[in-house]
């Protein structure tokens, strides 16, 4: 019985994941109010009905996209975590990182559902608590792969700052794109981060 299960088990995980990627990338392309849940199904290649198995409403298909959303981010910087050198390129290498995070289609994703969530009651009351938790956890790998002290005063706010710095500069290179500029500013950033957190 158990043989036959798990099969199962990793089928239906399968098509939940190629759900949420379609969503994603749904999200992405054609914003929130040109996404149907039947829409999705058919992007991932899923029947409706096993669609809407998984995913009743479009808000339960955010719920899943955010955290996905969230992992993956959390993710790459563990990933890229390997890599870091030690000392001062240390500093310079993970802002690169988290600035270079807001900058692939998943933040595209993530930037319609907050442009809609605005002025959608229902979509803001699922996604502030779940944007919530992916920034707590994006913060805490920061100060993590930073190796910095967030009991020390002023710490907490630059680590946080980087975070917003990172999100702003996402915008920035929506519409253009934002290399060359974004490296000015992890070398400049970095150096202030370096003399504050030293």
């Amino acid at each position: 019985m158990t043989g036959i299960r798990e099969p199962q088990q990793e089928r239906s995980r399968t098509t939940r994941r190629r759900l949420i990627e379609a969503a994603l990338d749904s999200f992405g392309e054609r914003g929130w109010h040109g996404v149907t849940v039947a829409g999705i199904a058919e992007r991932a290649g899923v029947s409706r009905g096993a669609a809407q198995h998984h995913f009743p409403a479009r808000e339960d298909l955010v719920v899943a996209a955010v955290d996905l959303l969230g992992e993956a981010q959390i993710d790459e910087l563990r990933a890229q975590a390997a890599d870091l050198p030690s000392g001062a390129s240390r500093i310079e290498r993970v802002v690169e990182m988290v600035l270079n995070l807001y900058t692939g289609p998943l933040f595209r994703a993530a930037l319609q559902l907050w442009s809609v969530a605005a002025t959608d009651d229902a979509l803001r009351d699922v996604l502030v608590p779940l944007e919530a938790r992916v920034g707590r956890e994006a913060h805490r790998v920061t100060v993590e792969l930073l190796g910095v002290d967030e009991s020390r005063p002023g710490v907490r706010e630059l680590v946080q700052a980087t975070l917003d710095l990172a999100r702003g500069l996402g915008l920035a290179n929506l519409l253009t794109d934002d290399t060359r500029r974004r490296r000015q500013i992890v070398r400049e950033w970095a150096r202030t981060l370096e003399l504050r957190l030293s």
